[in-house]
C-alpha cells in the first residue's frame, strides 16, 4: 500500500503534527469526499506502508520529523513544487529563496533520488508570460542543480472552479497553453535543455499532449520505478483508475482533503474557496484521527470494533 499526502491537501506545511500523531497511532480515518459518512480505515504502520509520497510546497515543519520516519524503518519521498509565481497568484507560499533552502536541506537528509521538483501548473499569464516561465525555470534549475535528479511539468488545467478564482484576481488576463502547440512546444523544449543542462531528467504529468520530440517523456508522480531504484521494493504496477486517464500513477491511498490548503494558489484545483478552507482548518484538531473534525461516537465505535481489518469502510 501506497500513501498519498497528499494531492489534496498539503499536509507537510500545515499538518505535520497531525500527521505524526497519525503515525505514532498507526491509523487514519479518511472520509470519502462525495460521502462524507462513508468512513474509511487505513493502517499507517510501518509493515503496511510500503512507502509514502509526500506533496508539498513547504515541508519546513516535516523535517524535524525525518529523522523518526527513518528510525522506523518508513520509505518515502517527495513531490516539491516550487515556480515563484508573484504573490497574487501564490498569496501564502515560502518565499522562493526560502523554498529552495528547505528544498536543497531535505535533498542533503535523505539524498537527491527521494525529492522531486515539480514546476507546476505552468499557467502563461499577464504576470508570468513565456520569457518569464523560461527565467523562472532556469534560476530554479540553477539552484537545484545537484539536489535533485528529476523535474515535473505540467500544463494548467483551467477548470471552471479554477477559472472562477482566476477570474477574481483584478486585471489578470491568462490563456490556455494547450491550445497554442506552437507556443506550448518551444516553451517544452527550452525547459527540456534548461534540466538536461542541470542534470535533471525532465517528465510531465498528466498530459495529453506527446513531448517526446523534445525529450520528455510521460511520468509518473507515484512511481514504481522511483521506489523500486531508491528503495528496492518491486510494486504492482497496475494504473490508479482513480486517477485521469493521462496520469499514469499506480494505485495509492490519499489521506488528504479538499479545502484545507492554507497557500491561497489562484489556480489550485483542491481548493473551491477560501471561506470553507479557513473554517476547516478551525475544525482541525492534530490529536484527531480524521484531518478535519472528530468522529462520533457511534462511529468510533464501529471503527474501534474493526481496527484490525485493513481499508475497511463503515
Amino acid at each position: 500500500m501506497i500513501i498519498s499526502a497528499s494531492r489534496r491537501t498539503d499536509i507537510p506545511a500545515f499538518y505535520s503534527e497531525w500527521f505524526m500523531n497519525r503515525v505514532r497511532d498507526g491509523f487514519v480515518l479518511i472520509r470519502n469526499p462525495f460521502n462524507a459518512h462513508q468512513i474509511r480505515r487505513v493502517s499507517l504502520l510501518q509493515k503496511d506502508v510500503e512507502a509514502i509520497v509526500f506533496w508539498t510546497r513547504n515541508a519546513e515543519n516535516l523535517t524535524d520529523h525525518l529523522p523518526y520516519l527513518d528510525s522506523q524503518n518508513y520509505k518515502y519521498y517527495f513531490q516539491y513544487t516550487i515556480t515563484g509565481y508573484p504573490r497574487s497568484i501564490e498569496k501564502a507560499v515560502p518565499k522562493t529563496l526560502r523554498a529552495i533552502e528547505t528544498f536543497c536541506k531535505i535533498s542533503e537528509m535523505i539524498g537527491s533520488g527521494r525529492i522531486v521538483w515539480r514546476y507546476d501548473p505552468i499557467l502563461v499569464s499577464s504576470l508570468v508570460d513565456i520569457e518569464e516561465h523560461k527565467r523562472l525555470f532556469s534560476k530554479i534549475a540553477a539552484m537545484l542543480e545537484g539536489k535533485t535528479t528529476r523535474v515535473v511539468i505540467s500544463f494548467a488545467d483551467i477548470y471552471k472552479k479554477t477559472e472562477r478564482n482566476l477570474n477574481t484576481l483584478s486585471g489578470f488576463q491568462y490563456k490556455d497553453i494547450t491550445l497554442d502547440v506552437e507556443q506550448l512546444l518551444n516553451l517544452a523544449e527550452f525547459m527540456s535543455s534548461i534540466a538536461a543542462k542541470h542534470g535533471m531528467e525532465i517528465q510531465s504529468c498528466a498530459e495529453q499532449i506527446d513531448l517526446e520530440s523534445v525529450n520528455i517523456a510521460h511520468g509518473k508522480c507515484i512511481d514504481e520505478g522511483l521506489i523500486k531504484s531508491e528503495f528496492g521494493l518491486t510494486l504492482n504496477a497496475q494504473k490508479d483508475s482513480g486517477q485521469r486517464e493521462e496520469c499514469g500513477c499506480i494505485k495509492s491511498i490519499d489521506i488528504g482533503q479538499y479545502n484545507t490548503c492554507l497557500h491561497g494558489c489562484a489556480y489550485c484545483y483542491a481548493t473551491f474557496n477560501e471561506k470553507t478552507v479557513i473554517k476547516n482548518k478551525r475544525q482541525h484538531d492534530p490529536l484527531s484521527p480524521f484531518l478535519i473534525g472528530a468522529a462520533s461516537e457511534e462511529e468510533l465505535k464501529l471503527i474501534n470494533s474493526h481496527a484490525h481489518d485493513q481499508g475497511a469502510l463503515f
